[in-house]
C-alpha cells in the first residue's frame, strides 16, 4: 500500500476485505451484536447502523490525518466487545434495573471500530495521489469482508440455534466474548502506557 500512487481499486478493496475477514475484534463485536437477533430485518438494520459508523471514521480519519494512538482507540474496541457481552448477559438490567438502548452504542462503537482502521492505515503512509478513491475502494472490501464473514457466522449460529445446547450454553459463551473483550482491552492498555512512557 504504501508504494501505491495513483488509483489502485482492486487491490484495495481485496486488502479491505481481509482485513475485515481477519479482524478478529471487529467480528468478535459482530457476534455479539447477532447473538440474540433472529430477524433478518433487525441484523440488517444493527449491522448497517455499525457500517455507517466505521465507515464515516475511516475516511474521516484517513483524509483528515487526524492521528490518536492506535493502542487506544484498539483498547476502546475491547471495551465494545465487552459491553456488549454484558448486555447479552442482561448484565446492566441486573446490576442498574436498566437496559440500555442497542443502536446508539452500536452506531458510536462503529465510530470507533472505524477509526481503528484508520490508524493502522495512517502507519502505512499513504500517497495522497488516488487516495480518496483507494479509501473507498478499501472500505468496499470492508463491506464484503464484513458481508462474507457474518454470512459465514449466521450460517454457523443458525446451526447451533437449533439445537439443545444453544439455550444451554449461549450464557457461557457470552462469558467468553466478555474475556475476549477484555484480553483485547489489557493488551493494548499495555501498549498504550509503553508508548506514552517512551
Amino acid at each position: 500500500m504504501a508504494a501505491t500512487t495513483g488509483v489502485d481499486f482492486w487491490p484495495y478493496v481485496y486488502l479491505g476485505a481481509k482485513h475485515m475477514v481477519t479482524g478478529y475484534d471487529h467480528l468478535a463485536f459482530l457476534v455479539g451484536v447477532i447473538f440474540f437477533l433472529y430477524g433478518m430485518r433487525h441484523i440488517a438494520l444493527y449491522v448497517t447502523l455499525f457500517s455507517i459508523g466505521h465507515s464515516l471514521t475511516l475516511l474521516f480519519g484517513v483524509l483528515s490525518g487526524i492521528h490518536v494512538s492506535a493502542h487506544l482507540v484498539d483498547a476502546i474496541i475491547g471495551l465494545s466487545v465487552i459491553w456488549k457481552a454484558l448486555d447479552n448477559l442482561g448484565a446492566f438490567r441486573t446490576l442498574f434495573g436498566w437496559q440500555p438502548g442497542q443502536k446508539a452504542p452500536v452506531l458510536i462503537f462503529g465510530l470507533f471500530h472505524g477509526f481503528g482502521l484508520a490508524t493502522k492505515l495512517q502507519e502505512v503512509n499513504l500517497s495522497g495521489d488516488g487516495l480518496v478513491a483507494n479509501m473507498l475502494a478499501f472500505n468496499i472490501g470492508v463491506e464484503l469482508g464484513q458481508i462474507l464473514a457474518l454470512t459465514l457466522v449466521l450460517a454457523l449460529m443458525t446451526l447451533w440455534r437449533a439445537t439443545p445446547s444453544f439455550n444451554r450454553h449461549a450464557m457461557a459463551a457470552n462469558v467468553v466474548l466478555a474475556g475476549v473483550g477484555l484480553v483485547l482491552f489489557q493488551m493494548q492498555m499495555v501498549g498504550f502506557l509503553q508508548e506514552i512512557s517512551a
